[in-house]
């Protein structure tokens, strides 16, 4: 249909997916109250310093966002390359990792709690704060952290990646996962004093984002398991012909 192989199909929703579960990721309750103590800890100045412009957080939230990206990006290579390996065994890896999603979404949604996702395992980046390389190892730091509120997320989009079983495919979707979790944070330290001010209003509906991720969860948990991904990025392709070309 239209050219494109079936797996390029499935790719489509993949992507929106990852888009997604970045942007979640960053109003997730682990990571958006921590975003001006980050951003004032990159820059060497108190969150007061920010508002007042004292200095500017755009060039360390830069090398922020491209450390935790590499970290995501290498993990989505590495995905693929698993995937790959177990090319044989696609439908079950696809099948088994939808199950997986779907437990991760029910834990989101308090159905049952999983005690090894209510820890964090944080590196120690030393007192490097104030300029770009130490917002850099800090990205990288944060990456690997796998904190209860982005493992999960970071999960579903590698078992995306591992179902594609291509090493371009596996880098783009994490990839296009650290785009929607940096760009928030970039235009936080673009637009510091009225950041701080969506994100106080947003604080208090920190759960319903958290339950509005679980249902994610659940959903990409099911396409997977019934092959729904395939059967939605047709219905793309039929609805929007002009994304055949993406292809």
């Amino acid at each position: 249909m239209f050219g494109i192989e079936l797996i390029d199909a499935a790719f489509l929703p993949a992507v929106l997916v990852a888009l997604l579960a970045g942007f979640l990721s960053f109003l997730s309750p682990c990571v958006l109250p921590i975003v001006p103590p980050y951003l004032a800890y990159m820059t060497g100045i108190g969150v007061g310093g920010l508002k007042t412009g004292e200095r500017s957080a755009i060039l360390p939230a830069l090398f922020f966002v491209m450390g935790l990206s590499t970290v995501f990006i290498l993990m989505g290579i590495a995905a693929s390359a698993f995937g790959r390996a177990l090319l044989q065994y696609q439908d079950i890896l696809s099948r088994g990792s939808g199950v997986v999603v779907i437990i991760l979404g029910l834990h989101f949604l308090h159905v049952f709690r999983i005690p090894m996702l209510e820890t964090e395992a944080r590196m120690d980046v030393g007192d490097r704060g104030g300029s770009a390389f130490g917002a850099y190892i800090l990205g990288l730091a944060f990456a690997f952290g796998w904190s209860p509120c982005i493992g999960p997320q970071l999960g579903m989009i590698l078992t995306l990646a591992a179902s594609n079983a291509e090493a371009g495919r596996g880098m783009t979707l994490l990839g296009v996962y650290a785009l929607g979790l940096g760009v928030p944070f970039l235009l936080s330290a673009i637009f510091i004093n009225r950041a701080v001010g969506l994100m106080n209003r947003i604080k208090p509906h920190l759960r319903l984002i958290e339950r509005i991720m679980g249902i994610l969860l659940v959903v990409v948990g099911v396409a997977l398991l019934t092959g729904a991904f395939t059967s939605f990025a047709y219905w793309l392709l039929e609805t929007f012909p002009a994304l055949a070309l993406l292809g």
